[in-house]
């Protein structure tokens, strides 16, 4: 049996000796790992690599998918599609630990690897697989694509993740004081808590909860029916987590319950933590909602050699600096689309996980001004987009096509497929311009932008998520100004466009051209007003602070 020195490598600072457990679908810990779909997975990542740099207490449970979530490639018109590769790890350690989850009343059996600290810098990392040969078929292929489209097989994930997780923690002789779910996926350890402590009171000592999205499709609902039939409960029947819960109807709600299991929850930014109590403090029995507003590594995402500049207020080494990363992402932009960028000319990247809040599209929503912009001989630009949409979501799927489609015959406008850790740090450190203009209020953070500050490139923002803790308007960043709440939605994105291309066109180009000196001054002032605010050391050290020790 693996001991604790075996799993972590290194004694644990006491500061943070409480023993946390980490649950999270999804985890992005480096580009060798495809285990994650977007900001969840790159959030959890920075989580682990900051926790142990500071050397705590903290694992981390996961699921080892043996497709990842997918391979974004191309057909035969440039257009995207998704495919499926077998994933092979060779650095992952067997620990040899094998045994049965019950999934629709049936063992099924599971395998754990261990991601060792040593191998990417980040707090040990359980890994559990059903792809084994005891399994039959069906049960092998719970742990094989992240986030299935199968509604059976998303329930077994969930399984898998949270009973699972805790039965290996017991199986380990592991006994967390805290069991922290990173969004609802994992709620199923509360009934596996619950078999074992005989107590609703005892379960909430001991677990925590971080809601992720005020968007209801990231609030996962199953029939209570459905549930009960896969094993879910564990132990328990229907009536009996209806009373236990105080939660009635047909829907079973992962993140309601979650919030009635855990002592404690929070919101991933102080503007989230109040969407969050507006939307669930109706519920009699929920825990207190906080926040903690999320944040990313910068030893992983920040250039040493930009970081070095903008510390030592090297202004040519920044202007240097910025133009070699240009060059490095601009091989890529050449590579698929066959355009060659000008690193002279100011570039301007949206990129993260594609999904249409988001509106990848908004700057193209007046054509003919767009257009303008675009062939403006004074003020030259360039625009690229990136991201994975989900890939049974065919309307975001249908926007990104219509995007490339678009922005095909267009010299100045590239959309690169592939995106994951690596062409996500390339576009951060290649830009000048972090573009960000979701609807409001349904962003819950949203931590590209962070990084993007990291690396001397400016966020051109609307106010949500993070960003209203962060931004000072034309001190730090550019801010677009969001048109009236409960406006509908097609004057939203009118409104928006037209807030959008001012800002642009009278404030970020005349700024980036005709005065230099300012331009420099918001990429110094940027990256030194995001670290170590929203640097995810402050943040593992916060989760300690307001959630494992209060």
């Amino acid at each position: 049996m693996l001991s604790k020195k075996d799993i972590f490598g290194f004694e644990p600072n006491a500061q943070y000796s409480t023993a946390a457990a980490y649950f999270s679908m999804e985890f992005a810990v480096d580009q060798a790992l495809k285990i994650y779909s977007g900001g969840l997975g790159f959030l959890a990542g920075s989580h682990l690599r900051s926790s142990y740099q500071l050397k705590q207490n903290l694992l981390g449970i996961g699921i080892l998918w043996k497709y990842g979530y997918y391979d974004q490639t191309r057909d035969k018109d440039q257009l995207m599609k998704p495919a499926y590769t077998e994933k092979q790890y060779a650095y992952l350690q067997d620990t040899g630990i094998i045994f049965t989850v019950p999934v629709h009343d049936s063992p099924v059996h599971v395998r754990a690897y261990l991601l060792k600290p040593e191998t990417f810098g980040t707090a040990p990392l359980f890994l559990l697989s059903t792809d084994v040969p005891e399994n039959d078929y069906l049960s092998r292929t719970i742990t094989h694509r992240l986030y299935d489209p199968h509604e059976t097989t998303r329930i077994a994930q969930s399984i898998i993740l949270g009973i699972g997780g805790a039965m290996l923690l017991d199986i380990l002789n592991i006994t967390p004081d805290v069991y922290h779910m990173n969004e609802g996926h994992s709620v199923s350890l509360n009934f596996y808590l619950y078999a074992k402590y005989k107590s609703l009171d005892e379960v909430k000592k001991r677990v925590v909860f971080t809601t992720h999205t005020p968007e209801m499709a990231g609030n996962e609902e199953h029939r209570y029916s459905l549930l009960k039939e896969m094993s879910f409960f564990y132990h328990l029947q229907e009536h009996e987590v209806k009373y236990l819960l105080g939660m009635d109807g047909e829907q079973f709600s992962y993140t309601l319950a979650a919030l009635k299991f855990a002592r404690k929850a929070n919101g991933v930014s102080e503007l989230h933590g109040k969407v969050a109590r507006d939307m669930w403090g109706h519920n009699p029995g929920i825990c207190g909602i906080t926040s903690i507003t999320n944040a990313q590594n910068l030893t992983y995402w920040q250039d040493p050699l930009m970081g070095k500049s903008i510390v030592g207020n090297d202004d040519h080494g920044i202007v240097q600096r910025k133009k070699e990363l240009k060059a490095d992402l601009f091989k890529v932009v050449a590579d698929q689309c066959g355009k060659l960028f000008d690193p002279e000319v100011i570039t301007i990247v949206w990129a993260r996980r594609f999904a249409g809040y988001k509106r990848a599209d908004l700057v193209m929503q007046d054509w003919n001004r767009f257009l303008t912009l675009l062939s403006n001989g004074a003020f030259p630009v360039q625009l690229i987009w990136a991201g994975k949409p989900y890939p049974e979501d065919f309307g975001a799927i249908g926007l990104f096509n219509q995007i490339i489609s678009r922005a095909l015959p267009l010299k100045n406008c590239a959309v690169l497929t592939g995106y994951e850790l690596e062409l996500s740090a390339l576009l951060k450190k290649g830009s000048d311009v972090w573009l960000n203009n979701p609807r409001m209020y349904r962003e819950a953070s949203g931590t590209s932008g962070m990084t993007a500050a990291m690396n001397g490139s400016i966020n051109l923002s609307l106010p949500d998520g993070w960003v209203p803790e962060f931004a000072l308007d034309r001190e730090n960043s550019f801010l677009i100004q969001p048109a009236p709440d409960h406006s509908p939605e097609q004057d939203q994105d009118r409104l928006e466009n037209i807030s959008l291309m001012d800002t642009l066109e009278q404030v970020v180009l005349p700024t980036y051209y005709n005065d230099h000196n300012k331009w420099l001054g918001m990429v110094k002032k940027a990256a030194a007003d995001v670290v170590p605010a929203f640097e995810s050391g402050r943040m593992a050290a916060e989760y300690y602070t307001k959630m494992y020790k209060a």
